[in-house]
């Protein structure tokens, strides 16, 4: 099957592209296109105008200070995994980056692609949740700045509004005591999780946080694991998150809440290994 009609258009820059949507309530971003292109060829989605951000001034970008590195939205999977960014999570954000999909979909996709998108299963949503990152997203209005927890909405949902446009991802500079995990469960290489645990404990900068991803909806934070992890370690919060999972997950069937379970269990064992 083939896409339906459509007009195409190169922003110059995020806030052309911005205007773009103010003006045309039929008009969707294009980032890398692997997310956006299946749905176009099932037909799924039908925008009277599709709106590249491929050349879009600035979204390719990389600034910070010493608490945060802002990544530009237009950077791509493989990039993030080959180091041509610098990883400020001290290692997190190139394997996380290495395990999505295949090569080919990593040359392509990109960051804010992803986000935007907000597949429940995708990495980069419960990888962004879990390191307390920071969205930033322009429009007509002009800048504001989201916090991760507050932008995945739920699935395929986020707090962009129609004219917004996500330019970049502040992501914390974890010390150099800081810790990490990430584990999911997929049925065979490539494909989309079913679950997901992350884990990131880093007492330099106040930032203990345990997630279930692959949730059918947004990441989950687990209070008392975290809570666990940031008073007892991580083997205590370990223990205590097969009991806490349901309470997180109301809405899941025991199969789903062992497999996270499972998955979180794995992350904070990580943490061991990446002293």
């Amino acid at each position: 099957m083939k896409a339906a009609v459509f007009d195409y258009v190169r922003a110059g820059s995020a806030a052309e592209a911005a205007a773009i949507l103010a003006a045309d309530e039929g008009a969707k971003l294009l980032g890398g296109g692997q997310s956006l292109g299946p749905t176009l060829n099932l037909r799924l989605a039908r925008p009277g105008r599709l709106v590249d951000l491929k050349r879009a001034e600035g979204l390719r970008s990389l600034a910070g200070d010493d608490a945060h590195l802002a990544i530009g939205a237009g950077w791509t999977h493989a990039a993030i995994e080959d180091g041509v960014v610098p990883d400020p999570a001290r290692g997190m954000l190139a394997q996380v980056a290495h395990g999505i999909a295949y090569r080919a979909v990593r040359n392509r996709g990109t960051l804010g692609g992803s986000l935007a998108h907000a597949d429940p299963s995708a990495d980069w949503v419960a990888t962004m949740f879990a390191l307390n990152a920071t969205m930033v997203v322009t429009g007509r209005a002009g800048t504001r700045r989201v916090a991760a927890e507050g932008f995945t909405l739920g699935a395929f949902a986020t707090a962009l509004a129609e004219d917004e446009v996500l330019v970049a991802v502040e992501v914390p500079r974890l010390s150099a005591g800081a810790r990490w995990g990430y584990a999911k469960l997929c049925r065979k290489t490539g494909e989309f999780a079913k679950a997901i645990g992350a884990a990131v404990l880093d007492p330099a900068r106040g930032l203990a946080r345990v997630v279930a991803g692959a949730t059918g909806g947004a990441p989950v934070l687990l209070p008392a694991a975290s809570a666990a992890l940031r008073e007892q370690g991580w083997q205590a919060a370990a223990a205590g998150v097969a009991g806490e999972i349901g309470s997180v997950l109301p809405n899941s069937d025991a199969a789903a809440r062992a497999q996270h379970a499972a998955m979180l269990r794995r992350a904070l064992a990580q943490l061991d290994l990446t002293r």
